[in-house]
């Protein structure tokens, strides 16, 4: 499934160059053509997949976390309803059920993975800022183990503090710096959650192009689909690298 939702994208992107450089027209829709076969083709195989997403919604519904429940349980029903939908559209387009208004259900279809995508990236923000609580504690702890000071060595005091206009803006500065210095760190140790939010980012561009929400053009749409699709692939082939729950 991951190899073949890579070559779509794949197709969507080199058409894209090849319409940008003045290929052929014969050129172009035989790549149209291509792709439009391969999209029929993971509808096929993802026939069964709504009811994955439903079994999976019902393992989230007894996380512990309410945060995490809440996230991985109402993304994998949106996605059940994405691949119900998906469903229909494979009826349409194979001729099954010719009277489906394609248009409409692709609609419903994006909306709905587009609301999964967004609770997988809530979820994905909730740990990171789990994480960077948890390594924030770790350094106080062990900074006032060895009898160190602020961390970063931050000055609070004296005419340069947070309270004068001069030494509020450096120390914001210095405050953000360690925030995304943490937040590298947290990522950099954690490559399930990074690949995981990279995954899930470039995906977000494929439904908002399609609803109309924000028009990035099928070039970006077909890289960051393949860059998503690498990502799944990689996952598959590294388990360890999936994350967990």
């Amino acid at each position: 499934m991951g190899k073949l939702r890579a070559a779509q994208y794949a197709c969507s992107l080199l058409g894209h160059a090849l319409q940008k450089h003045g290929a052929s027209p014969e050129l172009q829709r035989q790549i149209r053509q291509l792709e439009g076969h391969l999209s029929l083709g993971r509808k096929l195989l993802r026939l069964g997949n709504s009811a994955d997403a439903l079994e999976s919604a019902k393992r989230a519904v007894h996380l512990s976390d309410v945060v995490l429940r809440f996230c991985i349980t109402v993304s994998h029903l949106n996605r059940a309803l994405y691949f119900a939908c998906d469903n229909v559209l494979w009826a349409g387009k194979s001729g099954l059920a010719p009277r489906v208004d394609q248009e409409k259900w692709a609609q419903r279809s994006f909306r709905y993975y587009l609301f999964s995508l967004i609770m997988n990236l809530s979820r994905d923000a909730y740990e990171i800022r789990l994480l960077m609580e948890q390594e924030s504690s770790a350094c106080s702890r062990r900074q006032k183990g060895s009898g160190g000071g602020v961390p970063g060595g931050i000055e609070t005091g004296g005419p340069g503090g947070p309270g004068t206009p001069a030494g509020g803006l450096p120390q914001l500065a210095v405050k953000l710096q360690l925030r995304v210095l943490l937040l590298v760190r947290v990522l950099r140790g954690h490559p399930p959650l990074l690949l995981d939010v990279v995954r899930n980012a470039c995906d977000l561009f494929i439904p908002l192009d399609k609803l109309g929400l924000w028009r990035c053009g099928p070039g970006i749409v077909g890289l960051c689909g393949l860059v998503s699709s690498i990502l799944s692939i990689l996952t598959l082939i590294c388990p360890w690298l999936r994350l967990k729950p």
